[in-house]
C-alpha cells in the first residue's frame, strides 16, 4: 500500500506520503534537468540496513497497538517474516510470483517523502528467494538505466514479464511499465499503457494465469464509490473489451488491490473496514463471485498465496494516528 498507481491523475503513495502527479512530474523534471539546473547522478544502491534512519526502532507484535485479527481457521495466526526481510523501516507490496520468489516495496522511514526517495538509492522493488534454511537476502530489482531516475513499485509478475508502476526521468505523471527476463535479470523496460485497457485509468492489477482478463481497482465514475474492483476481458482479437464493475464485491467502502489463485477461484483483495484496510476473499460460483468473506482485519492488506496456500500481506504499524513501520506478515495454511 505504500506505492500506489493509477494512470493519469493519480498519486503516488510511498514512505506513508502522498505526492500529487503534477507535484512529482515538476519535481523529476527539475532534477533530470532543465536550463537551471545540472543533471545529477542515479544514486548509487545503498544497503537497506545502512539506509536506516539512526532512530529506526524494530516493531514487533509485543509492542503492536493494533496487531492483525485473523477471522479464519483455516489459516495459524498472522507472523512477522524473519530477518532479513523486515528491517526497522517499511516493507510493503507483498507479491508471491509463480516461482516463489517475494518481491516488495521497500522505503527506509515513512516521514521521508517520496521526492527524497527517488533520490535515496535504496527505495524500491526488492526480490527475494527462499532456500531450505529460510529467505535469502533481498536484491534490489534495478529498472532505470544509469544515470536516471526513477521512483518503482507494485510489482506483479506474469510469464517472464514484471508489471510495475513507476514516476520516471522522461515520462509524464505515474505509469504502468513492464520488463522483460533475460538471463535472470529483468531488463528491456518499457511503457505498457498500450497493453492496458484504454477507456479509464488503471490501478494496482493482477491479470489471470491465461492473461486474457485483467482485475484492477479505479475511481472510475459509474461504480459502487471511491476505489471499485474493475474486470477486462481480451476479445478474440486480442483487443481489451471496455472495463466492467465487479459489482459483486464492490462497497461504497474503498476495494483494491486485487490478486487470484491459478485456478481464478479465488479472488483476494484489500477493502477499508472500521476505519483501516482489510483482507477479504470472495470465491467464484456458477453466478460469479461469492458474498466476500473479511479473513484479516486491522491495518493488513494486500494479499498474495504462494503455491502452498499461506497467505502474505503487508501490516502497517501506527500509534496516535501516524504510521511507524510496516512489516510483510505470513499467515500459514493449516
Amino acid at each position: 500500500m505504500q506505492m500506489r498507481a493509477i494512470s493519469a491523475g493519480s498519486s503516488l503513495r510511498a514512505g506513508g506520503a502522498v505526492l500529487a502527479p503534477v507535484v512529482l512530474l515538476a519535481f523529476v523534471t527539475w532534477a533530470c534537468g532543465s536550463s537551471e539546473a545540472t543533471t545529477p547522478r542515479s544514486p548509487p544502491i545503498a544497503s537497506r540496513l545502512d539506509s536506516l534512519p539512526d532512530n529506526a526502532v524494530k516493531r514487533t507484535p509485543a509492542d503492536d497497538v493494533y496487531p492483525p485479527v485473523l477471522h479464519a481457521t483455516e489459516f495459524a495466526e498472522p507472523v512477522p517474516l524473519p530477518g532479513p526481510i523486515n528491517t526497522a523501516g517499511l516493507e510493503d507490496s507483498p507479491f508471491i510470483a509463480p516461482d516463489g520468489r517475494l518481491y516488495f516495496f521497500f522505503t527506509p522511514s515513512a516521514a521521508v517523502p517520496p521526492e527524497q526517495q527517488l533520490f535515496d538509492g535504496v527505495t524500491g522493488i526488492y526480490v527475494a528467494a527462499q532456500a531450505q534454511a529460510g529467505w535469502q537476502e533481498p536484491q534490489r530489482v534495478v529498472l532505470q538505466d544509469p544515470g536516471k531516475l526513477a521512483l518503482d513499485g507494485c510489482a506483479d509478475v506474469l510469464n517472464d514479464v514484471l508489471w510495475f508502476c513507476s514516476a520516471r526521468e522522461g515520462w509524464s505523471g505515474i505509469g504502468w511499465f513492464t520488463a522483460s527476463l533475460r538471463d535472470g535479470e529483468w531488463t528491456d523496460w518499457q511503457s505498457a499503457a498500450q497493453h492496458l485497457p484504454p477507456d479509464g485509468p488503471v490501478g494496482e492489477l493482477h491479470f489471470t494465469s491465461d492473461e486474457q482478463t485483467l482485475y484492477f481497482h479505479s475511481d472510475r465514475t459509474d461504480g459502487a464509490g471511491g476505489e471499485d474492483l474493475w474486470r477486462s476481458d481480451r476479445d478474440a482479437g486480442g483487443t481489451w473489451l471496455p472495463a466492467v464493475n465487479v459489482a459483486q464485491v464492490n462497497t461504497s467502502a474503498d476495494e483494491g488491490w486485487p490478486w487470484l489463485t491459478p485456478d481464478g477461484g479465488e479472488l483476494w483483495f484489500t477493502r477499508q473496514y472500521m476505519g483501516s484496510p482489510a483482507i477479504f476473499r470472495a470465491q467464484r460460483t456458477e453466478n460469479g463471485w461469492s458474498e466476500p468473506e473479511m479473513i484479516v482485519e486491522r491495518f493488513a492488506g494486500e494479499p498474495t498465496l504462494d503455491a502452498q496456500g499461506n497467505l502474505y500481506f503487508v501490516h502497517h504499524y501506527f500509534r496516535d494516528g501516524v504510521m511507524l513501520e510496516a512489516d510483510l506478515y505470513v499467515a500459514r495454511r493449516r
